[in-house]
Order: structure tokens, then C-alpha cells, then sequence
């Protein structure tokens, strides 16, 4: 696949990098500060992007969520629909995080501004979403940095020194 770099704006959040996750074939980094009953599009109707999230496990796709704060009671609603969210989404809470970044088989990043929710990445109308940018590529000087960046948290490198850890409802290390 030839390298590319793509400039993304609003609405093409939704169109063309949420829409990549079905796509996935081995790995899913999601890396967010907040998260939100998220709503995708599948066939004709919509459903919670916790239920794509859910195949995937299925599928055999491992998938990493890393977010800032605990969702609010939709998010959990819809979680415990999908009970091998429970099981198998390796999920850490870290008050720190504040990215916004998804690798898509550690070949593919998107990184930008949008939050995983439905004004930020979701597929909210035009006159109700936030004003996002970001990148999408598979240049691989940039998709290492964010595996880099994304796996040196996951492993907790930085837990030592937070300074936070009295907020910290999922200790990494």
C-alpha cells in the first residue's frame, strides 16, 4: 500500500476513520480523553459502536481502550449489553491521557482532536458536532511514534512519577 498522510476535518471523523474499524484484522489501540455512548451506522440502522467493538473481540481482534475519565450511565448501559466486553476489551483508566489516537493494525493512525463520542468522531449532524481536525496515515515514522506513545502508557512507564495516582481506578503498575 502506497504511503499517505490525510487531512481530516468534522464530519469526515465519522466517514473516514470510525467507519475503519470493521476493517480491523488483528489489533484496535483506542486512545481517548473522553468517552461517550458512541453510535455507528451498520446497514440501515445505528447501532453502539461498543457492539462493533464486541465482533471484533469475536473475531479474535484485540482490542486496547485507554480513556481519562469513567463514562457516563449510556456508555455503561450500553457496555453490559455485550458481555465479552467484560472479558476480553483490555480497558485501562488513566487520568492523564488526554491523546486522541486509533491504530488500526499497528499499520494505520489516526491522531487529532476528536474525543471518542458522538459530537467529537460519532456521526452527530453537521450542526451538532464539535469542530475537530486530525490526521490519518500509515506513514510508518508516524504510526510508530503512536504505537511508541500508546504502548509506553499501556505498560504504565509513566505510573512512577504521575503524580496523580489517588485518581487512578485502574492501576497500571
Amino acid at each position: 500500500m502506497p504511503t499517505f498522510i490525510k487531512y481530516i476535518q468534522n464530519e469526515e471523523h465519522y466517514s473516514e476513520v470510525l467507519s475503519r474499524i470493521t476493517s480491523v484484522r488483528k489489533t484496535l489501540w483506542i486512545g481517548t480523553a473522553d468517552i461517550k455512548d458512541v453510535y455507528v451506522k451498520q446497514n440501515s440502522s445505528a447501532i453502539p459502536l461498543l457492539g462493533q467493538l464486541a465482533d471484533l473481540l469475536k473475531r479474535g481482534v484485540g482490542v486496547r481502550l485507554v480513556h481519562a475519565k469513567e463514562p457516563g450511565s449510556n456508555f455503561q448501559e450500553d457496555f453490559d449489553k455485550f458481555p465479552i466486553l467484560t472479558t476480553e476489551l483490555e480497558r485501562v483508566l488513566c487520568p492523564r491521557v488526554h491523546f486522541k489516537m486509533i491504530i488500526f493494525d499497528l499499520e494505520i493512525v489516526y491522531i487529532g482532536s476528536a474525543n471518542l463520542t458522538g459530537a467529537g468522531i460519532g456521526m452527530k449532524g453537521p450542526n451538532r458536532r464539535n469542530f475537530e481536525s486530525g490526521i490519518l496515515t500509515n506513514e510508518p515514522k508516524i504510526v510508530e511514534a503512536a504505537i511508541e506513545q500508546f504502548d509506553t502508557l499501556w505498560m504504565g512507564t509513566h505510573c512512577a512519577k504521575c503524580g496523580r495516582k489517588e485518581f487512578c481506578i485502574d492501576k497500571i503498575k
